[in-house]
């Protein structure tokens, strides 16, 4: 059974910091591109970030460039976004997902929640 098992968000200063993890289990982890995807109150998903495999190609939303980095331990089979300088319309709550296609999921956790707040 694939699972996967976000942890680390929670309520942070603007300015701070979150590492959020995704422990994944149920496949071949190395086999797979992983994503970040957020939703924000009252909006749709929003795609953030992804991490392929083989040489580990990254890809970011414009909004986050230069303060977010995917990176995954595949002897883990976890992916991790680090978040810096947050924001507070980063306030969402947060799903890794497994990549199926460009942009299309097959599965996905349930969500850690990202408040961005004074």
């Amino acid at each position: 059974e694939v699972q996967l098992v976000e942890s680390g968000g929670g309520l942070v200063q603007p300015g701070g910091s979150l590492r959020l993890s995704c422990a994944a289990s149920g496949f071949t982890f190395r086999t797979y591109a992983m994503s970040w995807v957020r939703q924000a109150p009252g909006k749709g998903l929003e795609w953030v970030s992804f991490i392929g495999i083989g040489d580990g190609s990254t890809g970011y939303i414009d909004s986050v460039k230069g303060r977010f980095t995917i990176s995954r331990d595949k002897a883990k089979s976890t992916v991790y976004l680090q978040m810096n300088s947050l924001k507070p319309e980063d306030t969402a709550l947060y799903y890794c997902a497994r990549d199926r296609a460009y942009r299309t999921y097959d599965y996905w956790g349930q969500g850690t929640q990202v408040t961005v707040s004074s």
